[in-house]
């Protein structure tokens, strides 16, 4: 077996079932004398001539009869069991997901995505993880967690794919209560303000603090915080103004009392995207769930 060439082995099944040479060669996609030599190997290395010309055709010695049918059925297992590409039935499936998502990724993708898993895949779940950028890469390769969601600029490796879903901006939210009238911040009274900051390193928010020290802006700081859902209360209930990006502002505007006003500064936009790692690419489940989030958050 350690000499034996099993890419021989649909040769022999080819001839046996063609009867002839030149039927298995146009059955295979080979040359008749690529054929030839692949039967001569197959009769050296099993000491038999295997197939013997006939006025019928290349009719089986014994010994090849007795190849055939295991040859048959090691085929058969390795085209359904191993070839045979993965079929993912959403609707029966009781799947968890695991995404990785941070707490203002959580407010943007999982209500409409928890709403289409309702509708066609009603028994899978989602469990929602947060790690460091080194945890995340290992579960992501061992598939702990199947898609990381959002702004993860740590995922770079090269075993990681991405997909763009859209970019964001950012908004300033004030209080609905607030004097201030204009739909967009002068940067008088953005410098004027008193800020909410939200200190969340390697998240999308460390985009606009950094953008800012580019700037060289200096606010007014009157509160910093590594959380982001008590911003909405802060502000409904104070003269602070926070900056952060539009999609998280328009979830606090649904069940706050604030009001969204345009920043006054032509402030970088940034991509959030879904990373996952090279190993689950065309596993069934990990390609629906994908197409899902892309269909539902893509944009141009």
């Amino acid at each position: 077996m350690n000499t034996f060439d099993l890419n021989l082995l649909p040769v022999a099944l080819a001839i046996y079932e063609e009867r002839s040479v030149s039927g298995a060669a146009r059955r295979l996609g080979m040359s008749q004398p690529a054929v030839s030599v692949a039967l001569n190997k197959l009769r050296t290395a099993l000491g038999d001539p295997l197939f013997v010309r006939t006025a019928r055709g290349m009719e089986p010695t014994p010994r090849a009869a007795t190849l055939i049918s295991p040859t048959r059925d090691i085929l058969q297992r390795l085209q359904s069991d191993v070839l045979a590409s993965e079929q993912f039935n959403p609707a029966s499936t009781d799947r968890r997901f695991t995404l990785a998502l941070s707490d203002i990724g959580e407010m943007t993708f999982l209500p409409r995505l928890l709403e289409r898993l309702r509708r066609d895949a009603p028994n899978a779940s989602i469990c929602s993880v947060s790690m460091s950028p080194p945890e995340l890469q290992l579960a992501l390769e061992q598939g702990e967690v199947d898609l990381a969601v959002g702004y993860f600029p740590d995922l770079k490796n090269r075993n990681f794919f991405q997909q763009r879903l859209f970019s964001h901006s950012f908004i300033c939210l004030l209080s609905a209560a607030h004097p201030y009238r204009p739909r967009k911040m002068s940067m008088e009274q953005f410098l004027k303000m008193g800020h909410a900051v939200i200190k969340a390193e390697g998240r999308s928010q460390d985009l606009f603090e950094q953008f800012l020290v580019r700037q060289r802006i200096q606010r007014r700081v009157v509160m910093s915080t590594p959380h982001f859902m008590s911003i909405p209360f802060l502000i409904a209930g104070s003269d602070l103004m926070a900056t952060v990006p539009r999609a998280v502002g328009e979830s606090f505007a649904q069940f706050a009392a604030i009001k969204l006003v345009e920043p006054p500064l032509e402030i970088q936009r940034f991509d959030l995207k879904q990373h996952w790692h090279r190993k689950y690419a065309k596993d069934g489940a990990n390609a629906w769930l994908r197409s899902v989030l892309a269909e539902l958050f893509s944009a141009p």
